[in-house]
């Protein structure tokens, strides 16, 4: 679907709305139309990107849901990727992984792989995130666990890994604050 005059118009309508659930709905919206690509140049002319990003700092759940979900949606495409990261998006989504939601850890551990490049490897892969992910590793939700552990395989070298485990004890990682191992994010929804 492309972004149209309405899409437009709903987009400028975020601009003034105060209603949560309105804000929720436009930005599902803006989530929505950032999956397909043929939207990606619509969505960084309207400066949505910018919008997501704003989106992981709010208090709603919700809108943290649908900002990450967009910004996972708009992440591999080389332009948005480097927007994203020129624009300070990996520290926003590192912050994120300490939201108690589910869907927005797995949003967010997916993101921070689709921005993997040989410059952004060092602050994706920084010891805090390996740590975070060697707790999610441990979660009892099978879908956080799985990913966090394709996320320590794929990315993190084995010294990495086994400096993350040495410290993993802590509930405090540093700039990431942890639940305990008995309140990692739920899978209920």
């Amino acid at each position: 679907m492309r972004i149209n005059g309405e899409a437009y118009l709903v987009f400028e309508g975020m601009q003034s709305v105060t209603l949560n659930e309105a804000k929720e709905q436009v930005l599902a919206n803006l989530a929505n139309f950032a999956y397909d690509p043929i939207n990606y140049s619509y969505l960084r002319e309207l400066n949505v990107i910018d919008l997501f990003l704003d989106m992981l700092t709010e208090p709603s759940e919700k809108l943290v849901e649908f900002g990450m979900g967009g910004l996972s949606n708009l992440a591999l495409d080389r332009s948005n990727k480097d927007y994203i990261l020129s624009s300070g998006g990996v520290k926003l989504i590192v912050d994120v992984l300490s939201r108690p939601e589910e869907e927005i850890v797995l949003s967010a551990i997916t993101t921070l792989m689709f921005l993997m490049t040989p410059q952004s490897k060092t602050e994706i892969t920084a010891p805090s995130v390996v740590q975070c992910m060697c707790r999610f590793s441990q979660s009892t939700s099978p879908r956080l666990s799985n990913l966090a552990h394709v996320f320590l395989q794929d990315y993190c070298t084995d010294a990495q890994r086994q400096q993350a485990q040495s410290s993993s004890e802590d509930a405090q990682v540093v700039g990431i604050p942890l639940p305990s191992s008995d309140q990692l994010p739920s899978s209920e929804t």
